[in-house]
């Protein structure tokens, strides 16, 4: 994939500072916009797709048609912050900041754990956005992942892709921390972009 980009002499690098503000509701409306625009997508090249209602699931369930067999469960993750310290803070995790993606590892093993009980595949998609390096201004692009693929990634780093943050402002909503502060890492270089009937 055409992407190694060299953050140390890059002309428009992103701000390096952690602010300590995490607008969790923020991002959770945003990560829910694509859900839905990812369903009429689904639904407009002829599959079925709904939100789930299983708990502790992957957001959108997909079927071959309405009242079809299950095709595959997807996840879908929106990534708008560069971790630009990933190569100090994690050095034995061959990961650039430029190409970095994060998941909620919680998540991420719970999705492993989901994809041993289900007989069809588990997506996870990121919507990646505000990196200017491989997304240009204004425009979005989504990547993808199968989960078994992913669980081989993770078995083979372990914590050396695995970064708890400090939390901040905004990971407290109603009185209840709900910002994630433990994630896990992946390459942009592991992922694929995404392509409807690829699934």
């Amino acid at each position: 994939m055409p992407y190694l980009y060299d953050c140390s002499i890059c002309q428009n690098r992103c701000d390096g500072r952690s602010r300590g503000v995490y607008q969790f509701r923020n991002d959770v409306e945003y990560s829910e916009h694509f859900e839905n625009q990812l369903i009429q997508e689904l639904i407009d090249y002829g599959y079925f797709a709904q939100k789930t209602e299983r708990d502790g699931y992957p957001d959108i369930e997909v079927y071959e048609s309405k009242g079809g067999p299950l095709r595959c469960f997807i996840e879908v993750k929106a990534q708008r912050r560069s971790f630009m310290s990933v190569s100090r803070l994690l050095p034995n995790s061959d990961l650039i900041p430029s190409e970095t993606m994060a998941l909620n590892l919680s998540d991420l093993v719970r999705y492993f754990e989901i994809a041993n009980q289900e007989p069809v595949p588990v997506y996870i998609l990121w919507v990646l956005s505000e990196r200017p390096c491989i997304v240009p201004n204004g425009q979005v692009h989504f990547f993808y992942q199968n989960v078994e693929h992913l669980r081989y990634i993770y078995n083979r780093y372990r914590d050396a892709r695995r970064f708890r943050r400090k939390s901040g402002v905004g990971d407290v909503v109603n009185g209840q921390h709900q910002g994630v502060v433990v994630n896990y890492h992946f390459s942009l270089q592991e992922l694929l972009p995404f392509n409807i009937s690829d699934i």
